[in-house]
Formats: C-alpha cells, sequence, structure tokens
C-alpha cells in the first residue's frame, strides 16, 4: 500500500507557519507524541541533576568521581544496554520493546530508593575505601570514591543512561520511524518545547521538594534530604508510568490511520505481516557497526554525536567541581543545580519557539546545526577565561559584592545554560531530522550505534582525558589548562563533520532523491544472521 500524499503546507498564514505549522488534523498525532516526550524528559532534567547530587556530595567524594564512573561502570552499561536493546528488537515489536526498557529502568530507580539508599550505610564499604586512600596517590580520589558510595555509583549510570537508552534511542527511534521527513521539519522544532518546558517544571518541582525542612508527619524518610529523594522518585515512576500509557493509546488509535503513519514507510517491503511490522532482519551489533564504517553519511553523524558529548563532558566536569566548592550540602547543591534546569528550560522554549524550526525552514539544516557548536566556542571561552583569571583577583571583587568563587560559577552557570538550551532545541532537532532520509535498516542499525554507543564513547572520552590528567595533575584546577585543548580541537572536528553532513543531507533530501540506500556489505564482514540481497 502506497503512503498518503504529504499535506499541502502553503495553506498555513505567515504567523501560523512561524509558530504552529501543523495541520489541524494532525493534532491527533503530535499531541501523544509531544506528551510522551514530555513525560520522558520530566524524568530526564530530574535524574540528571539527581545523580550528580548524590555522587559530587557523597562521603569523602567531589567532581573527580565523575570521570571515573563514566570510564569504568558508564561506557560498559552502555554497551550492555544497547546489546539488550538490539536482543529485544531482534525478538519482539518495537511496542514491546518500549515497555520492557522503560520498565527495567523504572523497577531498578524503585529498588534504589525504598532497598538500596536506606541501606547505604551497611553496603557502602568504608572501611576497605579508608584503607585504599591511605596509600593510593591522590589523583585516585576519584575511583575511590567510585567503589565506596557503589549504589550512588549505579545510580548515575542507570539514570545516564535514561537519556542514551529511553531518550535517544526508544523515543527518537520511534519518533523517526513514524514521522514522514515533511512532518520532521514541523514537528522536530514543536518537539523541543515540550522537552523544555518539562525542564522547566523539573526544576521548580525539585526545588519545591527539596528546599522544606524534615516533616515529622511523613511516614518516611530519616533525614529532609532523603524524604526530597523518596519523592523526587515518586515523580519519576509517575512520570515513567504515564508515558508507557500514553505510548500505548497512540499505537492502538493513532498509528491505526494511514494519514499518519503506514508500515510500508519504514518497513522493508514483504515485511508486513497481519499489519504489523515485522523486521525480516536481525539487528547485530557487529553488523551495526559495520554500517556505520561503510556509510560516509552515518560517520559523519558520529563524529558530530561523540564531540558534542565529548565537549560537554570536559567543561562539566570543571563547572561542577566549582558548584562542589561553593554549596557543600546535598540539598543546597540540588537546588542551585534545579534553578540552573529551570532557566535552560525557559531558554530552550524561546529557542524552540524562535529559533530551530524557524531556522531549518528559512536557513536551511547547515546553518542550523552550525548554532551549537558556536555556542559552545563563545561560551567555553568566557568559562575558562574567567576560571583561568580566578587565581589573580581578589576574593571578594569590589562593587560586585561577590567571591570569585560565585564569578566563576555563574560563568559556568551561564555556559551550561546557552550550551544545554541550544543542545535541546536546534542540536537535537537537526540530528534526528538527519535520519528522516535514511532507509528502515540504516535508520535502525544507525542509531542503536550512533545514540547508543557514540555518544557514550564521546561521555567516556572526555572523562577518560580527565582521568588520566588527574592521575598525572592530582587536582581538576591544575588540569584545566589541558582540559581546554582538548575541548577547543574537539569543538573544530565537530564544525567540519556538521558541513560535510550538511552537504550529504542537502542532496540527499533534494527533490526526487530516495532514501539514502543500504551501505553494501564489506566482504571482509561476515554475519550468519543477516543473508540479504543488497539493493542497489
Amino acid at each position: 500500500m502506497s503512503a498518503p500524499a504529504a499535506p499541502d503546507q502553503t495553506d498555513f498564514s505567515r504567523w501560523r507557519s512561524f509558530f504552529w505549522p501543523v495541520h489541524s488534523y494532525e493534532l491527533r498525532k503530535l499531541i501523544p507524541m509531544l506528551m510522551i516526550f514530555f513525560l520522558i524528559n520530566l524524568d530526564y532534567n530530574i535524574l540528571r541533576t539527581l545523580k550528580d547530587t548524590l555522587v559530587v556530595t557523597a562521603k569523602s567524594s567531589g567532581a573527580e568521581v565523575i570521570p571515573f564512573i563514566k570510564v569504568w561502570v558508564m561506557f560498559p552499561g552502555a554497551i550492555l544496554m544497547t546489546f539488550l536493546f538490539t536482543r529485544l528488537s531482534n525478538r519482539l515489536r518495537r511496542e514491546v520493546v518500549f515497555y520492557v526498557m522503560i520498565s527495567t529502568f523504572l523497577l531498578y530507580f524503585f529498588v534504589f530508593t525504598f532497598i538500596l539508599y536506606p541501606a547505604r550505610d551497611v553496603l557502602h564499604p568504608h572501611a576497605t575505601a579508608d584503607a585504599l586512600q591511605t596509600f593510593l596517590p591522590a589523583g585516585f580520589k576519584g575511583m575511590v570514591a567510585m567503589f565506596r558510595n557503589w549504589t550512588f555509583t549505579s545510580f548515575y549510570v542507570m539514570s545516564e543512561l535514561w537519556s542514551n537508552i529511553i531518550l535517544a534511542m526508544l523515543f527518537w527511534g520511534f519518533a523517526n520511524q513514524v514521522t514522514r521527513l515533511n512532518e520532521a521539519k514541523r514537528f522536530y522544532g514543536i518537539f523541543g518545547i515540550g522537552a523544555n518546558i518539562s525542564g522547566v517544571f523539573a526544576g521548580q518541582a525539585s526545588v519545591f521538594l527539596c528546599s522544606n525542612a524534615y516533616n515529622t508527619y511523613l511516614p518516611f524518610g530519616e533525614d529532609a534530604w532523603e524524604q526530597s529523594l523518596i519523592m523526587l522518585t515518586g515523580l519519576i515512576l509517575l512520570s515513567g508510568i504515564l508515558s508507557i500509557i500514553v505510548f500505548r493509546w497512540m499505537h492502538k488509535n493513532v498509528l491505526t490511520d494511514s494519514r499518519f503513519y503506514h508500515a510500508s514507510e519504514s518497513e522493508p517491503e514483504g515485511s508486513i505481516e497481519n499489519g504489523d511490522a515485522v523486521s525480516e532482519k536481525k539487528l547485530s551489533m557487529r553488523d551495526s557497526f559495520g554500517y556505520l564504517f561503510r556509510s560516509p553519511y552515518l560517520l559523519s553523524m558520529a563524529a558530530i554525536v561523540v564531540s558534542y558529548n565529548l565537549v560537554i563532558n570536559l567543561v562539566e566536569v570543571v563547572w561542577k567541581h566549582e558548584v562542589k566548592a561553593l554549596y557543600p550540602n546535598p540539598s543546597d547543591y540540588n537546588q542551585y543545580m534545579n534553578q540552573v534546569s529551570t532557566i535552560i528550560g525557559a531558554l530552550a522554549t524561546l529557542t524552540a519557539l524562535f529559533v530551530s524550526g524557524n531556522s531549518i525552514r528559512r536557513f536551511g539544516w547547515t546553518f542550523t546545526a552550525m548554532l551549537t557548536p558556536a555556542i559552545l566556542l563563545v561560551t567555553s571561552i568566557g568559562f575558562f577565561a574567567c576560571f583561568f583569571l580566578k587565581p589573580y583577583m581578589t576574593d571578594t571583587l569590589p562593587y560586585i559584592g561577590a567571591s570569585t568563587l560565585a564569578i566563576a560559577v555563574f560563568f559556568g552557570s551561564a555556559q551550561n545554560i546557552l550550551s544545554r538550551a541550544a543542545k535541546y532545541t536546534v542540536f537535537d532537532a537537526t540530528k534526528e531530522m538527519a535520519f528522516v532520509p535514511l532507509s528502515p535498516e540504516s535508520k535502525l542499525k544507525g542509531k542503536a550505534v550512533i545514540d547508543g554507543i557514540g555518544s557514550r564513547l564521546g561521555k567516556s572520552g572526555g572523562s577518560l582525558i580527565h582521568q588520566s590528567l588527574l592521575l598525572t595533575f592530582a587536582t581538576i584546577t591544575a588540569s584545566a589548562p589541558f582540559v581546554a585543548g582538548f575541548l577547543f580541537t574537539a569543538i573544530i572536528i565537530w564544525m567540519g563533520a556538521t558541513r560535510t553532513l550538511g552537504k550529504q543531507f542537502g542532496e540527499l533530501t533534494a527533490p526526487g532523491q530516495k532514501p539514502l540506500p543500504t551501505p553494501p556489505r564489506s566482504p571482509l564482514v561476515l554475519d550468519s544472521a543477516l543473508q540479504e540481497t543488497q539493493v542497489v
């Protein structure tokens, strides 16, 4: 069955095409997708600050622990979760994979909050960690803290994987599969609005729940922070369950309508059984990597994703080190980070309304995709300039009345706010749009590697750089000049990959072009699970 023709966009008024380029009948598809995106991002924003609070403010810990977690636990965890995703995708329908994966995460957060966290003093090996700390060099402080507070480490890993597995692979994989290119140009900018509003809501909800004193009337929690943790987890669980409900409703009531979706648009011909899309091809990790290395298009996408995550990880460790020095108390640290999240959400919402979608439609993909590395370049220069000048300034600046530490934290926060706002709008929209013209098989396999492994590779690469520098120089402050050097090099590579991908994307989406074909199989790549006929 052929897909229905794309709707005509010429009937939008000038202002409607700018703010809300959506046909009335398309709301039945757009609204539930916005709701799912909002709910998943709500959990992501809560977890993003909560995980940092737990590991950075834990006993004998600090921002130094983050690089060690990302290298020794985070990266292997990402590979394991991506392998689990591919195995499930080989055996279950896309809808069932969503339910299994999100339920696994929600179950872990429940177990951590009500079993692991209350028993942390018994489970954490403080005596062994103290012994290790006495004879290991100072640069190993982060590794010892990772081992000492291992339950917090596990929470950090699962929270990070929520963004990679649930948000990037499950939701965006689903969105790319059921959204036509014509819709993506109009919808993806609007998706950013839902995500960013969730950031505002998550930030303020977290601030409210963490600002209350210990309440003796609540039947849970030994102190105010534990009560806040339990309430935040309750919000995470509720949001996750609601996203499952909306996802199920959409499959039953929206995706059965050919105006919005037909399986023939996203599955290879001949792979539809009983009206349900079932892939004839097995998804394997080895073949997914083979696709990546044989496709210049996918390689450019991978370079962009790896560079972004490398840059963000490099600068955030230095910034969080400064925030911990200014706010050593967990509640204070969490409140400050959530205020930052609120501002990010508000700014990103405005960016999504006025910049991302309109920039893509008016100036093209390449210009819009270049905005994020350009913003990170400018803001990183400002932050590191302030960081390096801090020793040469007085403790309290005249006329400003703030400490030099507070000024450094302010500039780092400004850098984080602007870069995150750009990431949640123009970066995500352009990255996901670049997947849309690919063949169904290339979408699935390319996304599994790029979002499942590539993002983690970038973060782990940044963490490995930090870790190596910490082992050499012992402190974050001493290693910061070298961090800055690696950061600016990664941004230059990122910009080059963006220009290369922009040219390929423009050629691929020109009128009359077909989806990018499956990359040819290399004679060196043998996989008995994938004996397929190549389409030329």
